[in-house]
Parts: C-alpha cells; structure tokens; sequence
C-alpha cells in the first residue's frame, strides 16, 4: 500500500475517473476527489499531493463563465509542469494543461467521437507513461469524445500520439506531466448517459448514439486491458515520484 495521496478534478455528473480511479485505488493510491462543479474548494497549491489527474467536461478550457474554476485548475497544473509532478490530463484536462503552458487550443474541425485509432509517434516508444503500451504495429484504439483539440502545443512539449483528425492525440512536458485528448478511463457504461445527453451533436457528425456505445462495448475487455494497465503505469509513477508520500518513505528509511 502505498498511501500516495492524488488530487483528482472532475468538472461535470459523469465524468468522473471511472476505471482509472478503480485501479489507483487498487494500488492502495489515496483518491482526493474534487467536484467544484458541487462547490467543492480546490486547493491553492499541491504541497499534499503527490499526482495531479484532471478529467475531462463538456466545457470548452476557456469556458470561465460557465466553470469559474478553470483559472484556478491551470494554476495547479502550471505548478505540477514546473515541480514535474506526476499529472495526467485528459480531453478537457489535456486542452487545459496546453492553455496553461502556453499553447494553442481551436475547436476542431472534425470533432472524434467514438471508437478511433491512435497512431504512435517513434517518441513514445520510449516514453515513461506510453512504452510499455505501444506496439510495432505503429497504433492503438481509444475512446474520443471532443470537440475541441489543441492546435499549438506548448513550448518543449513532445509529441507521443496523433490521429488522422486530431494531430495532437497525447503529449509529455518534462519527464511526469501528460495530456491525452481521448478518454483512456472510460468503458461503454460511462459514455451511455454521454450519448443521451449529445444526441444532437451526435446526429450532426452522423453518428447514433446507440450504435457509438455498441462500438465501445464490443472493445470493452481490450479496452480495460489496455487503459487499465496506463492507470496502474501512472499510479506507480505517483507512488514513486517527487510528492510528499515518497520524501516521507525516503526519510523513514533513513531513521536509525
């Protein structure tokens, strides 16, 4: 058990950390869920944490009148870039961290929804996070589901995933700090009520609701096979990391 403590920010119903959250707390990873969407206060630094997760939303990173709490968000994942904590952002949480680090987010103009194929940059063969998922067949499967895509990435960011409609599908800043624009904690369950709620939008790309959650559900064993094993990759790497629960285990080790 490891005891490392992560804040985790979600920004709307349903959208919490679903199957990611499932395997942290496997790993013993203790969950600090933040809902300031119910007014829960986020906290003013990450002095108590020792991993950053932020989920996604159907808000756009620029969208303050609607999530007054965004300003706020990018402030702690401007301060994880610069202890290089371990964080993962995802959809909503990756276009955050790009706003924050300086880059560029556009709404997209060929939204992803859905089952899609992620095409494997040589970079993330050897990244920390992606190495141990990656295969030579040169791609992966995720589920989408966003209309927004980051068009700049910030400065000495590198690149690790693409898409043949989102360029920017997954990125790392330093060596613990990533963003995934598609949704590696959700199985078809989790995206139901999604597709209840985005008939419209849906029906406007000329997709069905029901057939995109069938999809999903059809893929649904590799899918927590492969995203669970990211999960419990990321938690190690906060349970080994820079944040207070380690500089603790490293000092009592230490104690005569």
């Amino acid at each position: 058990m490891s005891g490392a403590r992560v804040l985790v920010v979600e920004h709307e119903d349903g959208t919490g950390p679903a199957q990611f959250g499932e395997r942290l707390a496997e790993q013993g990873l203790v969950i600090d869920l933040c809902r300031p969407w119910t007014g829960d206060t986020l906290p003013r630094t990450l002095d108590a944490y020792d991993g950053l997760l932020v989920l996604g939303g159907s808000m756009g990173p620029y969208d303050e009148e609607q999530a007054p709490w965004l300003p706020q968000v990018r402030k702690l994942l401007r301060q994880a870039v610069t202890r290089d904590l371990p964080t993962l952002g995802i959809c909503l949480g990756m276009e955050l961290l790009t706003v924050a680090c300086g880059g560029e987010v556009r709404h997209a103009a060929l939204p992803e929804v859905g089952l899609n194929d992620l095409i494997i940059h040589q970079e993330a063969f050897m990244d920390p996070l992606f190495a141990r998922l990656v295969n030579q067949d040169g791609w992966l499967r995720a589920v989408q589901w966003h209309w927004e895509e980051t068009a700049t990435l910030p400065e000495g960011a590198v690149a690790l995933l693409t898409s043949e409609r989102c360029t920017h599908q997954a990125y790392r800043i330093g060596t613990a700090v990533w963003g995934v624009q598609f949704h590696p904690e959700v199985l078809a369950d989790d995206i139901r009520t999604w597709g209840t709620q985005d008939v419209g939008p849906l029906h406007a790309l000329g997709l069905e609701p029901g057939e995109v959650v069938a999809e999903v559900e059809r893929e649904e064993k590799r899918l927590r096979t492969l995203w669970g094993a990211l999960a419990e990759q990321w938690g190690s790497m906060v349970a080994d990391g820079p944040g207070p629960s380690a500089r603790q285990r490293t000092a009592a080790k230490r104690r005569p």
